[in-house]
């Protein structure tokens, strides 16, 4: 019969493994707060929307939460993404619009996020301009997924966006004549034994947010400088905006 474990042991191990799970987070803290944009792009005359990237350290490694949306949605559905949607006007800004659409979406509470930063945007099909809002929450917490909105919760290891398993990569064309890659990967979850593909908007924040952090080339093609992330992701993006804005001055 194996010795028992005395509670002074019990209590050295979580203290050691609530120091890991420290480091881990501070380490992507100050990676990420180097590219935070705060409100910069927020006066680019598009309409808003924000997304809330959800952050955790679990079993040792940095994970992301996602949601798979319901199939009742007009727009998407069934499509992987993370928590969010369009500002309102009692929002007071991109964070504000991310962490209510998070506490509709998936029940997160919004004293249980810790918001890091707002990372470069990205522009949707709509032609939203949507901020990714960078939050760590614990790993214990219980999603409670509004089904009117949210089909499935699930996640999964935040390395996997730049050492995947399964990807692909797809040319596009946006309806204003901007051509780029888009990122696609599967990826097979074994809480739920199920396959989730992440793609598009998503995949792109997604695959950003990877690079910031562990700041070492992914096994497939991107369209940023790593030596020059800052400048080379706000350049790309300002190129995707110039585009758009082009179209849609030539429409009215």
């Amino acid at each position: 019969m194996p010795p028992a474990t005395s509670p002074a042991r019990v209590r050295q191990k979580q203290v050691r493994v609530e120091g890991g799970r420290n480091s881990i987070k501070e380490k992507a803290r100050l990676r990420l707060r180097e590219f935070d944009v705060g409100d910069r792009f927020s006066h680019l005359p598009l309409a808003r929307a924000a997304v809330l990237l959800p952050l955790m350290v679990r079993a040792g490694k940095l994970h992301l939460l996602l949601t798979v949306r319901s199939m009742q949605l007009r727009r998407s559905p069934g499509e992987v993404c993370f928590p969010g949607g369009k500002s309102e006007a009692t929002d007071k800004d991109e964070i504000d619009t991310a962490l209510r659409e998070a506490k509709e979406e998936v029940g997160l509470q919004l004293e249980k996020v810790e918001v890091v930063c707002r990372l470069v945007p990205g522009i949707d099909k709509m032609n939203y301009l949507v901020t990714p809002v960078v939050g760590f929450i614990e790993d214990t917490f219980q999603p409670t997924p509004n089904p009117d909105e949210v089909s499935n919760v699930f996640v999964m290891p935040l390395e996997y966006f730049v050492k995947p398993l399964n990807y692909q990569t797809v040319p596009y064309k946006t309806s204003s004549g901007y051509h780029g890659r888009m990122h696609s990967f599967t990826y097979d979850d074994p809480e739920h034994k199920m396959s989730f593909r992440i793609w598009g908007l998503t995949a792109h924040f997604a695959v950003f947010l990877a690079l910031v952090i562990f700041r070492r080339r992914p096994t497939f093609e991107i369209d940023y400088d790593l030596d020059s992330l800052i400048s080379s992701s706000e350049n790309y993006f300002m190129n995707l905006y110039a585009s758009v804005y082009e179209r849609k001055k030539s429409n009215i």
